[in-house]
C-alpha cells in the first residue's frame, strides 16, 4: 500500500468488496500484527507532527535569556573591564553551573508533561488476528478494522462499512453545527466535499450517539485532519494561575531589589568603599535577592507531582487543575465502578410465576437457583425464556480462565453480530486475572451472560439462531437499550432491557408463560404488583433491571425510533458491594471537610443502601431522585443541594444542574463521569473527572483529571496530592523569600551601622546557588503532614501568603539577619581580621538558611516533622554544605571567594548562632501549645 494511491482514492464511491480488496484487509479478521507492523513500517505513525514541543538545546539556551542572568553578564563585563579577573571567571563559572541545573530541572519536567500527554492520548479498538483489542490510535494503519461507539474520537480517517444510529460531531473539521447521521452505502458521486461524505468517518471527529465499524483509509498527515494541520498546532499552556501570581510577584520584588541595590551601591560609596566594589555588591544582592526561578520551580514541582499522582492512578491533564484540587470543597462521583466494584452478579430473578434467589460466586458461571415463592413447575419454562432474553439484549462474553487479555484468538465474526461491548465495557486487558472467569464488555451485561450461563444455557448458541438486524443503543438519558431480531418469514423481535419503571411505563402486556393464558394486559393492580417487587429488591441493594419484548413485522420494528408496546417477562435483581478502599476514602475527605454527594441512574432503594453502607447518609441528609430534581427550580435546588448525600435515578442534565448549585453556593466541585453526556457536567466542575476504564473519549477530552483505574479511592488520593502539592509550593517559597530577606538585611543593616560588608559579592551568589537550588526543590517533593486531610479546604482565591505566611518569611528572615549580624560582630569585636569575620558571616548564614529548610517542613514546629522523612532533602543539605566547606576549606576557592580557614570555636560558634532561632522558635510553640491544652482541660 503507497502513499500516493491512499492520496489518489476517493473511497467512499467503492463499494464494500472493492474496497476491501483495494486495502487488501478482511473485515471479519482484519490485518494480521505481522502485516500491521509492516504497513506502519511504510506508511510512518499515525499522528500529525507538531512544532510545539520544547528541544532540549531551546531548554538549554533559555537558561541564558532570564532577566538575572542577563544583569549578571553585565556585571562579569564590568569586571572585567576593572581587572577584577578572578570575580568576573568565579561569577561565569557560577552562572554556568546555575544554567545547568536549571536546564536540568526543566527538562525533567518537560519530560514528564510529555509523558502525561501521550498517556491521555486516543485510543482505539481494533480487529487484528481476529481479537478485538485495543491499541494507540497512533499505530493505526490503512486496512485496519476500527469498532466505534458513543464517545470515541474518531483515530484516523475510516469509510463505514456498518453503522447502528451512528451520529458523528465533525464540527471542528467541516464547521456543520449539529451531529450527522452515517451510513455505511457507497456514494458514487465524483468530488464529494467531506461534509457530505456520509460513509466516511474522519480522523478527530467524536461520535456522539449509536455504534460502527470502519476500515482505516488514510492516516496521519493523509487524513482530512492531516491536511489541515494548522488546526492542531497549538501549545497547551503549562503556565498555572499561581506560577503567574509568583511571577508577578517575582516583577515586583525586581523593582524593589534595584531599588534597594541603589541604595546599597551609595550608602557603601558613601562610607568610603570603592564605586566598582559596591557596584558588583549591589548587583550580586539584587540576583541574589530575586526569586526568579520561583515559577519555574512551581511548574517543576507540578509536574513532578502529577507524576506521582499518575503512580497512584490519576492522570492530570492540565497542571492548572492541581491547584484547584487543593480547594476542593464537594465531589459528587458516581456510584457504579467507583464506589461499587463494577462486577455485577444477578442474585434476583422474579417473574409472574416464580422468585428465585441465584447463588454463584463472581463470574465463574456454576450457581444455585433456589426457589422462594410460585411454582417450579410453571416458572422453568419461563425463567428460560428470560434468560434467553437477557442473553439476546447484550453484547458482553464470558472468558474462561487463562484465556483473557489481548493474546486469545476469536472466532470469525460475523458482520452484522459485530458488537462485543457496551458503552461502559472494557475489554479484558493484558496481564489481567487469567486465573478466573472474567467478562469481556458491559459488567451488567456480563451478569445476565453468567446467571444463563449458571442455568445451563449456551449464550453463542442462543445468538447464532437469529441475525442481529438493528439496535437502539443504550444511554443514560433513554435508560434501556433495544436490539432486534430476524427470526424468520419477515418476522421480526424486539428485545428491550433497561430501567424498571421505563419499561414498565412502555409495556402494555405482561407474558405468563401459560399455555392457555399467554399474555396477559397489564392492569393498574399488576402494574402496582410489580412495583412492589421491584421495590422489595431495591430494598435489598439490588440493582434492578426488566426486561420485555415485542414480536412486530421485521420492517417494523427496524424502522422504530422508540420502544412501546412491550411485554413485560421479569426483573433480575444485580449485587455490586462497594469496593474495600471506598469506605476509608469517604471517610478521609468528610475529615477533610469535603462534602460527598452519590450521583446514580439506579433505583433510589439500591443507592440508599450503597450510601449508608458507606456512611454517605449522616443525620440530617437527603435523597433526590431526577424527578424530585426536576421540581426544583433554581433557587429551590441550590437551597437544598448541600443537605443531599444521594441522587438517583437522574440524567446527565440534571447532573450539570446540580454542580451550577452548588457552584453558586461557593463550592470548589468535583465531579465524575464516564458518557458522552456528561461532558457540560465535567466542563462546568472545577474538576471534571473522567473514568478511565469506562469512560468515553468524550468524556476524558473535557475532564480536568482521569481515573485510571474508576475508584473513588483514586480521588481521595488525588485530593490528598493536590494539597500536598500546594503546601510544598508554600513551602519553599517561605523558604527561598525569608533566605532572601535574611540576605539583604544583613547587607543593608552593616551599611547602615556603618560596619565593614559582611559578605563579598561572590560569597552572596554562591549563597544563592547553595542554598536557593537543590534544598529548595527537594522541599517541593516533601510528603503530606500527619493532619494535612484533617484541615478544612483552603479558599481558591487564597493569597500564597495566607495563613501567616509572609509573618513566617518577614520573622524568620530578621532572625537569620540577626544571627548572621550578630556572629560577624562576634569576631570583629574579638580583634579577628576582615577576612575570618566574613567567612564566619558566611558560614553562619549559610548554616542557618539549611536549618531553617527543615523548619519550613511544618506548619507548626521544626520539631513536628522528623529530618529524615524527606532523604532527597537531606542529601541536599548535605551536598550543599559540603560545597560550602569545599570554599571556606580550600585554598585556592578561599583566593576566589575571599574566605579563610577557621579555628574549632569558630566553628562550634557559628552553629551555635545557627540553631539558636529555631530552638527558641520551637521551644515557644511547644509551650504554647502545651498552655492551650491545659486550658482547654480546665475549660
Amino acid at each position: 500500500m503507497q502513499k500516493t494511491e491512499i492520496e489518489k482514492t476517493e473511497w467512499y464511491r467503492l463499494d464494500q468488496s472493492a474496497l476491501l480488496a483495494q486495502l487488501k484487509t478482511d473485515a471479519e479478521v482484519g490485518l494480521s500484527e505481522v502485516d500491521a507492523e509492516r504497513r506502519l513500517k511504510a506508511m510512518g505513525a499515525n499522528v500529525i507532527e507538531s512544532d510545539d514541543a520544547k528541544s532540549m538545546l531551546k531548554i538549554l539556551l533559555a537558561q541564558f535569556q532570564d532577566f538575572m542572568i542577563l544583569v549578571l553578564a553585565a556585571a562579569t563585563l564590568i569586571s572585567a573591564l576593572l581587572g577584577e579577573y578572578i570575580d568576573a571567571i568565579a561569577i561565569v563559572a557560577i552562572v554556568v553551573l546555575n544554567s545547568v541545573l536549571g536546564f536540568i530541572q526543566e527538562a525533567r519536567a518537560e519530560r514528564s508533561l510529555a509523558a502525561l500527554k501521550a498517556l491521555s492520548a486516543p485510543r482505539s479498538r481494533v480487529l487484528r488476528d481476529g481479537a478485538l483489542k485495543f491499541i494507540d490510535a497512533k499505530m493505526l494503519v490503512p486496512g485496519d478494522i476500527v469498532y466505534l461507539e458513543a464517545g470515541d474520537r474518531v483515530g484516523a480517517d475510516l469509510r463505514l462499512l456498518y453503522t447502528s444510529g451512528l451520529l458523528i460531531d465533525a464540527s471542528m473539521l467541516t464547521g456543520e453545527s449539529l451531529p450527522v447521521e452515517k451510513t455505511s452505502k457507497m456514494l458514487d458521486v465524483p468530488h464529494l466535499p467531506l461534509a457530505d461524505q456520509s460513509n466516511m468517518a474522519h480522523m478527530g471527529t467524536l461520535v456522539m450517539k449509536g455504534r460502527g465499524i470502519g476500515v482505516v483509509v488514510a492516516t496521519g498527515e493523509e487524513t482530512a485532519m492531516g491536511k489541515i494541520a494548522d488546526l492542531l498546532r497549538t501549545t497547551d499552556d503549562i503556565e498555572t494561575p499561581l506560577s503567574r501570581r509568583l511571577k508577578h510577584l517575582g516583577e515586583v520584588l525586581i523593582v524593589a531589589s534595584l531599588i534597594l541595590t541603589s541604595l546599597v551601591i551609595v550608602l557603601g560609596t558613601m562610607r568610603g568603599y570603592p564605586f566598582q566594589e559596591m557596584f558588583l555588591t549591589g548587583v550580586t544582592l539584587a540576583v541574589a535577592a530575586i526569586p526568579e526561578g520561583l515559577p519555574t520551580i512551581v511548574t517543576i514541582v507540578l509536574a513532578l507531582g502529577v507524576s506521582r499522582m499518575l503512580r497512584r492512578g490519576a492522570i492530570v491533564r492540565r497542571l492548572a487543575s492541581v491547584e484547584t484540587l487543593g480547594s476542593t470543597t464537594f465531589i459528587c462521583t458516581d456510584k457504579t465502578g467507583t464506589l461499587t466494584e463494577n462486577r455485577m452478579r444477578v442474585v434476583d430473578i422474579r417473574h409472574g410465576e416464580a422468585h428465585y434467589e441465584v447463588g454463584g460466586s463472581g463470574y465463574e458461571p456454576k450457581g444455585t437457583f433456589v426457589l422462594v415463592a410460585g411454582s417450579e413447575k410453571k416458572g422453568a419454562n419461563l425463567l428460560n425464556f428470560l434468560l434467553t432474553l437477557g442473553v439476546l439484549g447484550s453484547h458482553a462474553r464470558l472468558i474462561p480462565p487463562l484465556q483473557t487479555g489481548e493474546s486469545r484468538r476469536r472466532k470469525k465474526m460475523r458482520l452484522f453480530y459485530p458488537w462485543h461491548r457496551h458503552r461502559k465495557s472494557t475489554l479484558p486487558q493484558e496481564g489481567a486475572d487469567r486465573q478466573t472467569w472474567q467478562i469481556e464488555g458491559d459488567p451488567t451485561e456480563g451478569a445476565l451472560i453468567v446467571a444463563a450461563q449458571k442455568k445451563g444455557l449456551d449464550p453463542e448458541a442462543i445468538r447464532a439462531r437469529w441475525p442481529l438486524v438493528h439496535e437502539l443503543p443504550f444511554d443514560s438519558t433513554r435508560k434501556r437499550m433495544a436490539l432486534v431480531y430476524d427470526l424468520g418469514d419477515g418476522t421480526g423481535m424486539m428485545v428491550v432491557k433497561g430501567a424498571f419503571e421505563v419499561i414498565l411505563e412502555r409495556a402494555e402486556y405482561e407474558e405468563t408463560g401459560h399455555e392457555t393464558e399467554g399474555l396477559v394486559r397489564l392492569t393498574p393492580g399488576r402494574r402496582k404488583n410489580w412495583q412492589v417487587q421491584a421495590e422489595a429488591m431495591a430494598e435489598k441493594g439490588l440493582r434492578v433491571l426488566a426486561l420485555a419484548y415485542r414480536r412486530a413485522p421485521l420492517e417494523k420494528l427496524k424502522k422504530m425510533e422508540d420502544e412501546a408496546e412491550l411485554i413485560l417477562v421479569g426483573l433480575m435483581g444485580m449485587m455490586d458491594p462497594p469496593r474495600d478502599d471506598v469506605f476509608g476514602a469517604i471517610a478521609a475527605v468528610h475529615a477533610a471537610g469535603i462534602g460527598v454527594a452519590m450521583i446514580t441512574g439506579d433505583h433510589p432503594k439500591t443507592a440508599e443502601s450503597i450510601a449508608r453502607k458507606l456512611g454517605m447518609l449522616h443525620p440530617g441528609k437527603k435523597i433526590l431522585t431526577g424527578e424530585d430534581l426536576r421540581r426544583l427550580d433554581e433557587a429551590s435546588l441550590e437551597r437544598e443541594v448541600e443537605k443531599v448525600a444521594v441522587y438517583a435515578r437522574v440524567s446527565p442534565e440534571d447532573k450539570l444542574r446540580i454542580v451550577k448549585a452548588l457552584k453558586k453556593k461557593g463550592h470548589i466541585v468535583a465531579m465524575t463521569g464516564d458518557g458522552t453526556n456528561d461532558a457540560p457536567a465535567l466542563k462546568a466542575a472545577d474538576i471534571g473527572v473522567a473514568m478511565g476504564l469506562s469512560g468515553t473519549e468524550v468524556a476524558k477530552e473535557a475532564a480536568d483529571i482521569i481515573l485510571t483505574n474508576d475508584h473513588f479511592g483514586t480521588l481521595e488520593a488525588a485530593i490528598e496530592e493536590g494539597r500536598t502539592i500546594y503546601e510544598n509550593i508554600r513551602k519553599f517559597v517561605r523558604y527561598l523569600l525569608a533566605s532572601n530577606v535574611g540576605e539583604i538585611m544583613v547587607m543593608m543593616v552593616a551599611l547602615m551601622l556603618a560596619w565593614p560588608v559582611p559578605l563579598t559579592p561572590l560569597m552572596i551568589l554562591w549563597i544563592n546557588l547553595v542554598t536557593d537550588g537543590l534544598p529548595a526543590l527537594a522541599l517541593g517533593v516533601d510528603g503530606m503532614e500527619h493532619d494535612l486531610m484533617k484541615r478544612p479546604p483552603r479558599p481558591p482565591q487564597e493569597s500564597i501568603f495566607a495563613r501567616r505566611l509572609g509573618y513566617k518569611i518577614i520573622t524568620r528572615g530578621i532572625l537569620i539577619t540577626m544571627v548572621t549580624l550578630m556572629s560577624f560582630y562576634d569576631r570583629l569585636s574579638a580583634g579577628a581580621p576582615l577576612e575570618e569575620a566574613q567567612t564566619v558571616a558566611f558560614l553562619t548564614l549559610v548554616m542557618t538558611q539549611l536549618i531553617h529548610v527543615f523548619d519550613a517542613r511544618s506548619a507548626h514546629s521544626i520539631f513536628k516533622r522528623h529530618p529524615f522523612d524527606n532523604m532527597p532533602l537531606v542529601l541536599a543539605v548535605l551536598s550543599s554544605i559540603l560545597l560550602m566547606l569545599w570554599v571556606i576549606m580550600w585554598p585556592p576557592a578561599q583566593q576566589i571567594f575571599g574566605t579563610t580557614s577557621l579555628s574549632l570555636y569558630d566553628w562550634f560558634m557559628s552553629l551555635g548562632y545557627a540553631v539558636l532561632p529555631f530552638i527558641v522558635v520551637g521551644l515557644t510553640r511547644f509551650f504554647l501549645d502545651l498552655m492551650r491544652k491545659m486550658s482547654r482541660g480546665r475549660a
